[in-house]
């Protein structure tokens, strides 16, 4: 009689896998920052460099205000005056960066910028990811710079939330949120400069 090794067990689909058991093992690299200090810049660069999934928070979040919802126009709205999207029905920005991560599976690892913006979506990131980040990169640049760089920006990709006014009203919060999760990263030896 001969000797047949067992068939190994399908796999379940990712739809039947709760998404910490997805990414658990997965390379994840928060990029932080103040509006136009080359956080999209770099990541682009690094993702094609490396093979990584970069996910601009910005990017998805005005795709989200571009569609047809109830919610896009209020979005919209709050990014023009430079404020923070909160997380409304129909637009849970974990959702949106889980869903996003999911159907980029393949990639070497997740290069997340503009997130997490307060340390509320850095615990509940980990809550529901199951890991921390493996590491985050902040990027220090002058105000002055950012703001430059920023109404560059704004004229060359005709951005209307790149105006003075919400660049300042960006700045200033990033400043008042930011502080709290860059120590609870730097306690946990995550921060990279």
């Amino acid at each position: 009689m001969r000797y047949s090794a067992p068939e190994a067990p399908t796999p379940l689909p990712p739809s039947c896998l709760g998404t910490a058991d997805i990414l658990k093992s997965s390379l994840i690299i928060f990029v932080m920052g103040g509006p136009g200090c080359g956080k999209e810049t770099q990541c682009k660069n690094m993702a094609n460099k490396y093979g990584f999934c970069h996910m601009g928070l910005g990017q998805l979040l005005w795709q989200k205000a571009q569609q047809g919802t109830r919610q896009g126009p209020k979005i919209h709205d709050v990014m023009l005056q430079g404020l923070l999207v909160p997380t409304v029905r129909g637009c849970h920005i974990l959702d949106m960066i889980s869903d996003h991560m999911l159907s980029c599976l393949d990639s070497r690892g997740f290069l997340i910028d503009g997130f997490p913006r307060e340390l509320r979506q850095a615990k509940e990131f980990e809550h529901i990811v199951g890991q921390a980040p493996s590491f985050v990169i902040v990027f220090d640049c002058s105000m002055e710079a950012m703001v430059r760089r920023a109404l560059h920006r704004g004229q060359v990709e005709c951005r209307a939330s790149d105006c003075k006014s919400a660049i300042c009203q960006r700045l200033e919060m990033h400043y008042t949120l930011c502080e709290p999760t860059l120590a609870f990263y730097q306690q946990k030896n995550l921060l990279r400069n």
